[in-house]
């Protein structure tokens, strides 16, 4: 049975990228041109074609999207493993109100793959803990957030 293609995020995907959500995100390296994947959280579904991120502005991610706006989000949830592709834009750089100096990048999302292999579902979803002092991080989570769904607000 061939894994489903869509072109935009289902209802359900919509719901998980509307909250801080552990990803992977494929870009392509800038000095190797083989693939770099990192994880990231601070993402935001503005609609079922859109979605808004944040890195810092050092990271490599930035570097390799200048060079190549094609990336891929790796998303496990709703009991399956999803690529979500497409191209980018950098729109600021650095983000207005947050106290890290972040990139806010802009994903056209052209292509949603569920990519579990046949015969199984994912029964467990990965978990993270914040290591650093936990008010500090609600703190920044809220502010880099609340950033990103600006972008849903002036659309």
């Amino acid at each position: 049975m061939p894994n489903k293609v869509e072109n935009t995020l289902s209802n359900d995907l919509l719901s998980i990228l509307k909250k801080e959500q552990y990803v992977l995100l494929s870009t392509i390296d800038h000095e190797t041109k083989g693939p770099n994947v990192s994880a990231i959280s601070w993402l935001y579904a503005v609609d079922n074609r859109t979605v808004v991120f944040a890195v810092d502005l050092k990271s490599r991610i930035v570097k390799n999207i200048k060079d190549n706006n094609q990336v891929s989000i790796t998303l496990i949830g709703n009991e399956s493993t999803y690529s979500i592709s497409g191209v980018t834009k950098i729109d600021e750089e650095p983000m207005n109100s947050v106290p890290l100096k972040l990139a806010k990048v802009t994903l056209s999302i052209n292509e949603v793959r569920d990519i579990m292999f046949y015969g199984a579902k994912m029964s467990v979803e990965p978990a993270y803990e914040k290591t650093y002092d936990p008010e500090a991080a609600a703190k920044l989570d809220r502010s880099v957030m609340a950033e990103l769904k600006k972008t849903g607000v002036t659309r």
